[in-house]
This record gives C-alpha cells, structure tokens and sequence, in this order.
C-alpha cells in the first residue's frame, strides 16, 4: 500500500514538530503563489482567477500521491506559455472555448502521465537532454518576458509563439503607451529585483501587488486607463467534465505528450536537486509520474489548466523548513481562503505588475553560463543547445523540442557510428594494456601481435567503420604481424550484423595465418558470442577474461592450455 499510496509512509511517523514547520513552509510558498499563479494563467491566456483553480485539487492529490517531501506542484511558466502555444494554434472562438480546451489539455496531459506512470515509462524523458533543455528553455523564456511587455506598455499587443512576431507586434503599438501602466510595471520590476538582492526572505512578489492595489485605490489611477485584474469569481471552482472528444485528441495529442514529457522532467530535475541537497532519498521516478499525472487529470474536473512542479516555490518551501507533504496541502487551505474572502483584494491589482512578476521570475530561465561551457568543451553539444534555441525562438515552441530531441539522438547515432578506436600496448613492468598514444615510452609495442580496442557497443551502423579501422592498424603492422587481439572491455553489446561481420573478419585473419583472440569480453558479449556463430569461428579456447591472459596465450600456448586443464580439474574435483 505504501507503494501505492505514499503518504502512507510519512502518516504513521507524523510528530507534532513537523506541523509548525510544515504550516509555516505551506504559507510561505502560498504567498508567492497566489500572485504568480494568476500571473502565469495570464501568460496561458487565461483569466487570472484560473491560476487560483490550477493551485487546488492538485495539491491536493499530490499531497497523497507524490514521494518528494517538498516539491511544489502548480502552475508555472513553462507549462503556460506550451498551452497558450498549443491552443493559440488553433482556430478557437471565444474564450469560453479557449477555457473548455485549456481545461481538456490538463485532462489529456494528466492522462499520458498517468498511463506512463503505470506502465513504468518514465525513462522516456531521458531522451530530453540538457543541451536539449537549456536551448528550449532559453528561448522560451525570451518568448515569455517579451509576451508581458504589453502589459507593462498597457496596450493591446496579439500575442504569437514566434519571437520576431512578437517582437514586430509589441513595436507596431509602442507608440500607444499608457504611461502610468509603464511607470508602475517598470517600478515593480526594480523593487522585485532589489529586494530579492539585499533579503531573499522578504516576499518582494507579495510587497509588489500589495503596493500596486493600494497605489491604483488610493490614487484612483484605474481611471487613466491603467489595466488592472477586475472581479475574481469567488468560491471553488464546480464540477465539471472536459469536452472530451476525438477531435480534440487527434488535435491536440503531440502538445499534451510535449507538455506532459517537460512537465515530468522539470518536477524530477527540481526534486533530484532537492534530494541531494537535504540527503534524502525518497523520490520515485515512475511514482511522480502517477502523482503529477493523477494531480493533472484531478485537476482538469475542477477547471485547473495543466500543472507540474516550480523550481522557485519548491526551494522556498525547503527553505522555509517544509519536512512532509502536508506543506502543500496548507498552501491549498491558503488558496481556499483566498478565494472566499480575499479575491475582491485582487480587484485593483494591476495587470503591469502581474506582468513584472512573470518577467522577473523567469529572467532565471535566461542560461548563459551552460552555453558557453558547452562552446569550450562539447561544441556538438552546443549546436544542439543553439539550434534548439533559435528553432524554439523563431519557428516554434513545440518544433523547438522535437527538432533538439532530433539534433541530440543524430548526435548520439554519429557518435556511437565512429566510437573511439585504440591500439594498446603494455605498460613496462606490469600486467595493463593500454593506449599507446597516451603513454608515450612507458608502453611497449609489439611488432609482430597488434592488441586494439573498441569502446562502443558493435552494431550495423559502425561495423563498416570497425574493419577499416581494424585492417588499417593490421596494415600498418606489416609482415611480421602473427595475431590479433580484440580487447572487448568496453563492447557490451553486439547485434546480429556486427556479429556476421566479426566472424568474416575472422575467417579472413585465419586465412591470412593470423591469430584472432578476444579479451575481457563482459558477461552479455560474452552470451552474445557463444550465442551466435562468432564462437564457431573462434573457438573457445581463444577467448579470455583478460589481456595479459591472452598476451601469455599467443606467446606459449601449450602452456596456457595445461594451466586451463588444472583450473577445470580443481573447479569439477575430478
């Protein structure tokens, strides 16, 4: 049951100690919450209120369903902008409509979530990698900063998934300027920023919209045009089913896989951080999936758009001393609260500095330090991170994703296709073997027995490359060359089409009157050997565990064939 239902873990050894601590971390991320989370529904293009809806039900599940003690589940930035991506896409009317999609897509992403995390697929994600992340992330982030300007410019600016669109539409209505929207977004932007810098304990986000609302109220500035939030629903949201339908599916299905894929990994990166900070070992990755996944469908019945887990909030609460689960679930009572007697607060709040949280908040996305490591040490791996970025940035959000996972799997394939190739000698008095390029004088070469090894799996698409290389070395020998050992330490793998390729190679070296001998094959290549017809062409008794064994073997053979017939004998007790 506790596999199940992780709560039950922590339930049992609740003390009373952790229930302050968890109190005070549930209202702490609370406060940051509450304007962020309608905030990012502004970015998903949303009204504000739906960003209260999405900091609900999953809470609340995750609450019983996750294994981090202290990630904070919710809406974020990411996930907003991929929404308003997704569904700005599309040809939708009105924006009830828009709501009842945004709404579908959480129901569509919690299910893939789901049905991953049951059938154990988590390992899906590793296909993201980070140059991969990083490049999407930095060009969303670009994206989502440049998508607030026309709050903090108070005009009207259409919103696009593509960068220089945006940036086209936000020029085309500078000129319409509210002065006062200015002033006031460009005001909260440096308080933010200044307070985080001198006192990160200070909820600067909570001072801002608090000093925002009592600005337009006391100063009447909502009558100079200025955009502020307006009436928020009061109450919870009420049930109600997603407009499920195959349309929408076949629709919509590769930006809820996009969605829910982004989402997992942001929530097992921010919880694996945490783990490793506070020493913990509780996350589970397949079980997160089912908790996010179970959090978004919950979720989706009760009006909440799609939500996984905030870097920003899920530090605080671990800095606030959050130590169960529970913490969420107080930062939900906030948000009840919230909106039952505090939602008319929000009134006069101003859409410019809702506008600067986002900006602030994700300027923290903007990487350039990863870049530049990459330019300096993997410079294919920074050309998938730059293609990512400018593919995310000018042609789309979605297409970023899938072109970098594209970009890094190319790379993967050109890199396993000419793998590193090593001749090896020993080293002066002793039992290794290795490369002779790195070793300089220390390592003996033999002219008449070439010793190689190959450091990848061996499968069809570097077989070709792995008999040039091979017969390239064996030229180079010369004449005098007698035999050939394959150091197979680092080959954990060979498929059918290397393995026919390795038994001509054989035939041929035999034919030749070479020596062919493979050593330090592990346990799987070794199965795959005597599995396949490459045993038949080398025999067995040219097969070791180790170099110096082999060495010893191509220098005297009959003697090494007495020490095998006395290992055998003591090993059988015959």
């Amino acid at each position: 049951m506790q596999k199940f239902l992780p709560f039950l873990k922590w339930v049992p050894t609740y003390s009373w100690a952790f229930l302050k601590k968890d109190i005070f971390a549930g209202l702490t991320v609370a406060i940051i919450l509450i304007p962020q989370a309608m905030a990012y529904a502004m970015i998903a293009g949303l009204p504000p209120v739906y960003g209260l809806y999405a900091s609900l039900f999953p809470l609340f599940i995750y609450t019983f369903l996750g294994t981090s003690r202290q990630l904070a589940i919710g809406p974020v930035a990411m996930d907003s902008l991929l929404v308003a991506a997704s569904l700005g896409a599309l040809a939708i009317n009105g924006i009830e409509n828009y709501i009842a999609m945004a709404i579908f897509l959480a129901f569509l992403v919690g299910s893939i979530q789901l049905l991953l995390g049951v059938f154990r697929m988590g390992f899906l994600v590793n296909f993201l990698s980070k140059p991969v992340i990083s490049g999407f992330t930095s060009g969303a982030a670009l994206i989502i900063i440049f998508s607030q300007v026309k709050h903090i410019l108070g005009t009207d600016v259409e919103n696009s998934p593509q960068f220089f669109e945006l940036v086209g539409n936000v020029f085309s209505k500078i000129d319409q300027t509210n002065i006062y929207d200015l002033v006031i977004g460009l005001s909260a932007i440096i308080l933010i920023v200044l307070l985080k810098k001198w006192n990160k304990r200070i909820p600067a986000i909570l001072l801002a919209v608090v000093v925002g609302v009592l600005l337009v109220y006391s100063l009447h500035l909502d009558v100079n045009g200025i955009k502020i939030v307006g009436a928020i629903p009061t109450g919870l949201p009420s049930f109600n089913i997603p407009q499920i339908s195959f349309e929408n599916i076949i629709s919509m299905w590769p930006i809820a896989l996009t969605i829910a894929l982004v989402g997992y990994l942001e929530a097992i990166s921010i919880g694996t951080a945490l783990e490793e900070k506070n020493n913990d070992n509780n996350l589970d990755a397949n079980q997160e999936l089912v908790a996010i996944g179970a959090s978004n469908l919950v979720g989706s019945f009760f009006q909440s758009y799609p939500v996984t887990a905030s870097f920003s909030r899920s530090a605080i609460s671990g800095e606030a001393g959050g130590k169960t689960n529970l913490s969420g679930f107080f930062t939900m009572i906030l948000v009840v609260v919230t909106l039952f007697f505090l939602a008319p607060l929000f009134y006069y709040l101003p859409k410019a500095v809702l506008g600067a949280i986002i900006m602030v908040s994700v300027f923290g996305l903007l990487n350039v330090s990863y870049p530049k490591r990459l330019w300096k040490n993997r410079k294919d791996e920074f050309l998938v991170l730059f293609l990512t970025f400018l593919i995310t940035l000018f042609i789309g959000i979605p297409q970023g994703i899938l072109a970098g996972v594209l970009f890094s799997l190319l790379v993967m394939v050109y890199r396993t296709s000419k793998p590193h190739f090593a001749e090896l000698g020993n080293i002066k008095n002793s039992d290794y073997y290795k490369n002779i390029d790195r070793f300089g004088e220390e390592i003996i070469v033999r002219d008449d027995l070439l010793i190689v090894r190959f450091d990848s799996q061996l499968y069809f698409g570097n077989k070709k490359y792995f008999r040039e290389e091979l017969f390239k070395y064996i030229t180079a020998k010369g004449s005098n060359l007698k035999g050939v050992i394959l150091n197979a330490e680092a080959i954990n793998y060979i498929d059918s089409s290397a393995a026919t390729m390795l038994v001509q190679i054989i035939v041929e070296l035999h034919e030749r009157g070479l020596q062919f001998i493979i050593a330090g094959a592990i346990g799987p290549t070794r199965d795959i050997i005597f599995s396949s017809e490459i045993i038949s062409a080398l025999q067995k008794d040219f097969l070791f565990v180790k170099t110096k064994e082999a060495v010893d073997f191509f220098d005297n053979p009959e003697r090494v064939n007495l020490l095998r017939d006395k290992v055998a004998y003591q090993k059988n007790g015959n």
